[in-house]
């Protein structure tokens, strides 16, 4: 079924305001979402924060059953936290802990700085290795040589699903394949790729997923989700624990919560997490098959209108892509592109090379514009970026 373009963008308060192409920093939110939202913070406030939370635990458990309907798993593998950051520095971590020196992680070329950095604490505290498997010639992580890479020292394989700087889409599945059949621990950051790309982590095979609300998910920021496969989660220690997390049981002993739930903490967002049920309640409405066909489509046009206007170079790389479009355009620094765009109500970001070092270093590049499309953006919308970076 194709997506209604009309009924999208009518039941999406903000395009009547701007022209977002920034999507993959944080989508509209449609407008049962931030119904959803502001009702409970009205609640809040007229009944107090502990007493609207008691009167919507219905509302919070249904966010559970949506995110694990939305990626194929069951509610009790779902921890709701308040960010993806966290959702990954939580099973990261929890993860590594009785790793030993000489172990290794594997990663590849295009990974994101924050994931990175915890590589490189890692591998200072604890002695372990980071091993970067390469790239193919299309820019997509060589699975065969990561797969060449696997030894009795490999203990994990953690990768970015969709990076920050482009429309790659790296085989998320095929790396699975390989880490099952090497029964090594598989990471896979989706906190781009969740609400655009269909995600179900039977298929994909990893132990746990990272997702924020706030990008393709179109759900509230300061909203996030964390997978942990079920037969995994008793042998997983969070690094953190309090009392939501664990049971105090007596003066020297203590019981981890039974469920992904040992990876949240007491305090909620409550508003946002029940906004974040309903945001992946309308993903779901709309169906993810319709949602990827109408995002592929619509970055795949602007990929091509952009390349039609001289000095302009799209920068996607990899055979699979999604949302995201990166480009530059001869003699005009990014920043100055995304201003020259803000002038005109049309959002874009840059993505700079701090944000993913690898594999902007290894394709000589500093920065480039990052325009990612939604199924609620339109065709005209396309033609006026163009036509605005063309005359600049």
């Amino acid at each position: 079924m194709a997506i209604d373009v009309a009924r999208a963008r009518a039941e999406t308060p903000g395009v009547g305001h701007i022209t977002h192409f920034n999507n993959a920093g944080a989508g509209l939110m449609p407008r049962p979402v931030l119904d959803a939202v502001t009702q409970h913070l009205q609640l809040e406030a007229e009944r107090g924060g502990y007493e609207a939370n008691d009167a919507r635990l219905a509302e919070k458990e249904r966010t559970y059953v949506a995110i694990a309907q939305l990626i194929g798993a069951k509610p009790q593998e779902i921890a709701l936290v308040e960010n993806a950051t966290a959702a990954w520095l939580m099973a990261f971590h929890a993860m590594i802990r009785d790793f030993k020196p000489g172990d290794k992680i594997i990663t590849v070329e295009a990974e994101y700085a924050t994931n990175y950095i915890s590589y490189l604490k890692a591998a200072k505290e604890q002695g372990l290795e980071i091993v970067v498997a390469p790239s193919d010639e299309t820019g997509a992580v060589d699975t065969k040589a990561l797969e060449n890479l696997i030894d009795a020292r490999v203990k994990l394989i953690s990768i970015t699903h969709v990076p920050t700087n482009g429309g790659l889409v790296n085989p998320a599945e095929e790396i699975g394949r390989i880490a099952r059949a090497a029964g090594v621990l598989y990471l896979l950051d989706a906190c781009q790729s969740a609400g655009q790309i269909p995600l179900d982590v039977e298929k994909i095979g990893c132990d746990a997923l990272s997702v924020t609300g706030r990008k393709y998910l179109r759900g509230p920021r300061g909203t996030g989700f964390l997978f942990v496969r079920e037969d995994l989660i008793k042998d997983l220690e969070p690094p953190f624990l309090d009392l939501h997390a664990a049971l105090w049981t007596g003066p020297e002993t203590y019981e981890i919560a039974p469920t992904a739930k040992r990876f949240e903490n007491w305090e909620f967002y409550t508003a946002g997490v029940i906004g974040l049920g309903v945001a992946v309640d309308y993903a779901l409405d709309w169906g993810m098959d319709n949602i990827h066909t109408r995002i592929v489509g619509l970055a795949d046009h602007l990929r091509t209108s952009l390349s039609a206007i001289p000095g302009v170079t799209v920068r996607d790389i990899g055979t699979q892509k999604c949302g995201i479009t990166s480009f530059t355009k001869d003699g005009m620094p990014q920043l100055d592109i995304k201003a020259a765009l803000a002038k005109h109500d049309i959002n874009v970001s840059v993505s700079g090379r701090r944000s993913t070092v690898l594999d902007m270093d290894r394709r000589g590049l500093s920065e480039v514009v990052r325009a990612s499309v939604h199924y609620y953006n339109d065709e005209a919308e396309v033609a006026r970026l163009c036509e605005i970076v063309e005359n600049l």
